[in-house]
């Protein structure tokens, strides 16, 4: 069998009955978990290299990776091992592009899109989104948000939730959906464009040449692309007006960062839910899916039958993943892992680490850094008043005394206000009894 008899075009694949083949997934797994064809599995390039996998002989063989090329080495070394193999032609980036044309065909979509960020998925996704932008003062009258897009679940999910934000919301603001391509190929560029038209997204698109900028860097070319991408997704809102630029960066995101900075760089820091631009005067970036759970938009994306793009390094197929804050999938993969063993023992895990961002007792620390000098407890170990750790006035007292109670109040409310509507009935009759009690 030779190359051209060993390639299967879409149309002919979507010909053959679902019994008659396996579909396999050659790519890396953070591609795999992020989207996939129905009923693949994934298996390792390597592992069909070395015959070191189980897949069946006896049905046909359908392999793709993202573009096409890679599944076909691959279909080549089946075909040696006995198989009757063929590679996807266009691989899973083709794939996703017809879905979604045919999804444009469609009127019913973009509103079925919208309709499950206001009915399935309010109290998870929206009203987290709602609630993070309230807790740290995100949006402010008067601004004008760069929404920035990379065509990836994430910052698809957030443009249409500020949409949403901007249905409903009273408080004056304007927002720019921002598309940096800082070098896509041709299948990720039309992907992007595709998803942003199925759900109404109208895109503000600009060009760099990012990343052949970053391609002969030998030492950390994700950090460098990313700070690249940054720098002129800063420089572009600014030319449009914006005072803030808004990224994708989820809760998982933000507790792996946490881990990835302890294990890896032996340093604690959270990754903000906003920050004031060091290089850009006036310029802000907000996060305004920080509570948001990524679990809920794996959800929210499968839901809807929705397909986005992946890694969008156009120079090379096997690229893993590059993350906005310059780290490979393979260490973000790893930590995520560990998250997930961490929490067959202990379900709150995740919770807890990011509960840890709020409660660092600062008289229980070795010592910090500011304004990148670092302090040893040493320094006030002797006279804690000096950094009013631990020693505190007497209305310095009060006030934090009331400050406790208030939040504990805060908290009470929240619980009492999360339960069923009949436990929170009989929570309040209870409340009603105590108070008739103390009145007599």
């Amino acid at each position: 069998m030779d190359a051209t008899i060993r390639e299967i075009t879409i149309d002919e694949f979507e010909t053959w009955p679902k019994e008659s083949y396996t579909l396999i997934d050659v790519r890396e797994e953070q591609d795999f978990l992020t989207g996939k064809m129905p009923d693949a599995m994934r298996v390792d390039l390597v592992d069909i290299a070395d015959k070191n996998h189980v897949i069946p002989k006896d049905k046909k063989v359908v392999l793709y990776c993202k573009y096409g090329e890679l599944s076909l080495a691959a279909a080549d070394n089946l075909a040696d091992q006995g198989y009757e193999a063929y590679s996807l032609q266009g691989g899973y980036g083709k794939w996703v592009l017809r879905q979604i044309q045919r999804d444009l065909d469609s009127e019913q979509r973009r509103e079925d899109i919208e309709k499950s960020l206001r009915k399935k998925f309010k109290r998870n996704i929206y009203g987290m989104f709602v609630k993070a932008i309230c807790d740290y003062n995100l949006v402010e009258e008067g601004d004008k948000i760069a929404v920035c897009i990379s065509g990836g679940k994430d910052s698809m999910l957030m443009a249409k939730l500020f949409q949403e934000l901007k249905r409903h919301n009273k408080l004056p603001f304007e927002v720019v959906y921002l598309c940096m391509d800082p070098g896509y190929n041709e299948a990720n560029r039309k992907i992007i464009e595709r998803n942003a038209e199925l759900m109404g997204i109208p895109l503000t698109i600009f060009e760099t040449n990012i990343f052949d900028s970053v391609y002969n860097i030998p030492k950390s070319p994700c950090y460098v692309c990313a700070r690249m991408r940054r720098g002129y997704l800063y420089k572009e809102a600014q030319k449009l007006g914006c005072n803030k630029i808004a990224l994708g960066h989820h809760f998982d995101d933000v507790i792996e960062t946490i881990l990835m900075g302890m294990l890896y760089a032996g340093q604690y820091e959270a990754m903000m839910p906003k920050l004031h631009s060091t290089n850009f005067p006036g310029m802000e970036l907000i996060r305004p899916l920080y509570l948001v759970h990524e679990a809920e938009i794996k959800h929210w994306r499968d839901y809807n039958h929705l397909n986005f793009i992946q890694c969008a390094c156009h120079f090379t197929a096997t690229c893993s993943t590059c993350h906005t804050d310059g780290q490979t999938s393979s260490k973000r993969l790893e930590t995520k892992h560990l998250i997930e063993k961490l929490k067959e023992t202990n379900p709150y895990v995740e919770r807890n680490i990011f509960s840890a961002m709020e409660n660092i007792s600062l008289n229980k620390i070795l010592g910090f850094k500011r304004q990148h000098v670092k302090h040893s407890f040493l320094e006030w170990y002797d006279n804690e008043n000096d950094l009013k750790i631990g020693v505190l006035t007497e209305d310095e007292i009060h006030m934090e005394d009331e400050k406790r109670k208030a939040q504990e109040l805060q908290k009470e409310k929240a619980r009492i206000d999360s339960m069923p509507k009949s436990e929170q009935a009989r929570k309040n009759a209870e409340e009603n009894r105590k108070n008739a009690n103390f009145r007599k």
